[in-house]
């Protein structure tokens, strides 16, 4: 499928940022934060973060400006459940700390429930694809563990490039990106083997003539490309897809390892690194999310003959 930047920005960004405030939230529960200037900063970050991220979704709506209508949907669509629950988690998040800088303390158990509102806005976001029978490489339970596991990546690896002192954030941040890019590697195994008939779909399904022996395509449908040629049937090579695919993981997960390894064993300095391994990691995931649009194959290509 043809790649969207807005998209890709919106899942990658949005992603590490509802990450962060879920570690921030829990860092608060479990007193390894507190209601200080710096977390108040920290806050920010992530707030905007997420904020424009769901920003740069709504430029690949057809009619921005009615981007609230998505909202009203939650009963049947993942979209409009990851407006909905978005907001309600920056709302609650922003009124926790604000409650926090008025009083001087507010209810731990709030953190805890922001937490796990992140990770359902994560998921939420994920299923919007994972959903979707129609592109069969996206259609399994590998896709919101891809997502929940690079929101966890890099939102620990901000978090310990703006806490340097927590010095148990560096190891965790290992840990972290080895889990995600695990469940990714499991991922693109599981879609190698995930062609367009995955579910069944064939040129003869496709074009509506089922029940004959065999079904050619005598010439392409259309003389010209049209919308869903352009949209649904993008194509990269298998070469390409295997370059970027390395270049993901050495720009997400080799250099950043390298570099923690760096901070955690060899006495560098931990905010210039895990700064440096944050920003290795997005683009990353930048490159990763490109591909996750770019190597899906919607099942409408049949009928194309692709």
């Amino acid at each position: 499928m043809h790649p969207a930047k807005s998209v890709i920005f919106f899942t990658t960004i949005s992603g590490a940022g509802f990450g962060f405030i879920a570690l921030l939230s829990l860092a608060i529960c479990f007193g390894i934060a507190a209601f200080d200037t710096a977390l108040f900063t920290s806050a920010i970050i992530a707030v905007g973060l997420s904020s424009a991220g769901l920003i740069s979704s709504t430029f690949h709506l057809g009619n921005p400006q009615r981007a609230w209508r998505a909202l009203s949907q939650y009963q049947s669509s993942w979209l409009s459940r990851e407006g909905v629950l978005s907001v309600i988690t920056l709302a609650a998040f922003v009124l926790w700390l604000g409650s926090a800088f008025v009083t001087g303390h507010a209810p731990l158990w709030i953190g805890a429930a922001i937490a796990i509102l992140c990770g359902l806005t994560i998921f939420a976001t994920a299923m919007i694809y994972a959903q979707l029978k129609p592109v069969p490489r996206w259609h399994s339970h590998l896709t919101p563990a891809s997502y929940l596991g690079f929101g966890l990546s890099s939102g620990i690896l901000l978090f310990a490039s703006l806490t340097p002192s927590v010095t148990a954030l560096g190891y965790i941040s290992m840990a972290s990106l080895i889990l995600a890019w695990a469940i990714k590697m499991m991922w693109w195994q599981r879609a190698d083997k995930t062609g367009r008939d995955a579910d069944g779909s064939t040129l003869a399904t496709a074009t509506g003539l089922t029940g004959y022996a065999s079904v050619k395509l005598f010439e392409a449908p259309h003389l010209t490309k049209n919308y869903l040629m352009k949209e649904m049937v993008f194509e990269i090579g298998r070469k390409h897809a295997t370059k970027l695919r390395r270049i993901s993981m050495g720009l997400g997960f080799v250099l950043p390892f390298i570099l923690l390894m760096l901070a955690a064993f060899f006495g560098a300095p931990i905010i210039i690194c895990a700064s440096a391994a944050f920003l290795l990691h997005m683009t990353g995931l930048f490159v990763e999310r490109w591909l996750f649009f770019a190597e899906a194959e919607h099942v409408v290509a049949l009928y194309y003959g692709k």
